[in-house]
């Protein structure tokens, strides 16, 4: 398709009645990743949510041309969306292969793509998800979306907490993943934003206060710094910009 596969227009949303998003309009591309910044508690994750139908919300949101605003969570996810919280959410009492097997919803689930992509949970298919690494998790609540043939995947901070090695890993996964589906990624490392993002979208007090290509932004440090709050080329010692 030649326009935006997700466009949001004057979304608010709402829990138990407080306002977490005020006035947030962007569109994401058909192709790529494009990445949501902003400094902690400026409603990324909630705008993500309510996308979602997770939270109450206001606006308008058309997935590939066709109002969705109205639907409740299930019916967003049947029309192909899919979504990769930032607390991972897996099953810690069933194994890695059942976390999976619960998460198909087609007859034919790609389990091919992520057993190339994660070959480190086909070694691991019949552990525990909960006596999992951070990082080994965070790779399952991947696979579980990417099992599906959806037509945007939402992910929220995929590589918080993780050791630089995983998460290159992740961003690896995100990468190849981005080939086949674009992806709406709420990220605060930059350096992951800096390699994988097309486009960037930054919030600010629950509204959309810049929106640019991701590059551009990063190659700006006073405006970096002014909109972000953090420095594009300072990282601390696990890779992590600061």
């Amino acid at each position: 398709m030649s326009g935006p596969i997700l466009s949001v227009q004057h979304l608010s949303a709402s829990v138990a009645g407080q306002q977490v998003v005020e006035d947030v309009s962007f569109t994401v591309p058909a192709t790529g990743i494009t990445a949501v910044l902003g400094r902690n508690g400026v409603g990324k994750t909630s705008t993500l949510k309510a996308v979602m139908g997770l939270y109450q919300r206001r606006g308008e949101i058309t997935l590939a041309g066709e109002r969705i605003d109205g639907l409740p969570t299930h019916r967003v996810v049947q029309r192909g969306v899919g979504y990769v919280p930032e607390d991972r959410e897996v099953f810690s009492r069933l194994t890695v292969a059942e976390n999976l097997r619960l998460a198909e919803r087609q007859p034919e689930p790609r389990r091919e793509l992520v057993e190339r992509l994660f070959p480190d949970l086909v070694a691991r298919r019949d552990q525990m998800a909960g006596t999992l690494s951070g990082g080994q998790q965070q790779m399952v609540a991947l696979a579980r979306a990417l099992l599906n043939d959806n037509r945007l995947l939402l992910v929220d901070e995929p590589t918080k907490g993780l050791a630089p090695l995983i998460v290159d890993q992740v961003a690896d996964a995100l990468e190849a993943a981005s080939e086949t589906v674009p992806i709406l990624l709420v990220e605060q490392n930059l350096d992951v934003v800096r390699r994988l993002a097309g486009d960037a979208v930054v919030i600010a007090g629950g509204r959309v206060v810049h929106a640019a290509p991701a590059a551009a932004l990063l190659a700006d440090e006073a405006l970096t710094q002014r909109l972000l709050g953090v420095h594009a080329e300072t990282h601390d010692d696990k890779g992590a910009a600061r």
